[in-house]
């Protein structure tokens, strides 16, 4: 329990920091007025959130991922090549909600959309999708998704602690 909680703390000084450095975009009343495409899926999907998998790797022995979305449309994906590397590969980006297909599609700053990745939305999970657009299949197929890792759904008990 005290190595998740570390973790979760570990993410949210990093996540803290990142923003310090290169601040993410600030969200105006107006601009909430102005978003006027809110869907019923998008409506039923909890804005903002932290989703967190291991998702299957070719050369390495999995894709440590965390993707965080934010109400104002941007997200910061942040991924470890286990047993490859230590390095975490930080990307910051937009990214919008299809509402034909139910799927979000990530867009990363000074990118192209060639460079974009999509996430089929399902109830508190993402389900990361193969470079055309499809549920990928097969024995692994489980491994694509990522939860919500909501901490603040289950805060901690301090019942110890008078």
């Amino acid at each position: 329990m005290q190595t998740k909680i570390k973790a979760i703390l570990g993410f949210s000084l990093l996540l803290g920091a990142v923003s310090m450095i290169s601040p993410a975009f600030a969200e105006t009343p107006a601009a909430e007025h102005a978003d006027t495409h809110n869907h019923a899926a998008e409506e039923n999907f909890e804005w903002p959130g932290i989703y967190t998998g291991f998702i299957p790797c070719a050369d390495c022995i999995g894709v440590k991922t965390t993707l965080a979305l934010n109400k104002n449309s941007s997200y910061i994906l942040m991924t470890q090549f286990v047993g490859k590397s230590e390095r975490e590969f930080v990307e910051k980006g937009k990214f919008a909600f299809n509402k034909a297909s139910n799927t979000i599609i990530l867009t990363p700053r000074n990118s192209t959309t060639a460079n974009s990745q999509q996430y089929l939305v399902g109830e508190n999970s993402l389900i990361q999708l193969d470079n055309s657009g499809n549920k990928v299949t097969g024995k692994l197929a489980e491994r694509y998704i990522l939860r919500n890792s909501d901490i603040t759904a289950n805060p901690p008990s301090h019942s110890g602690h008078h």
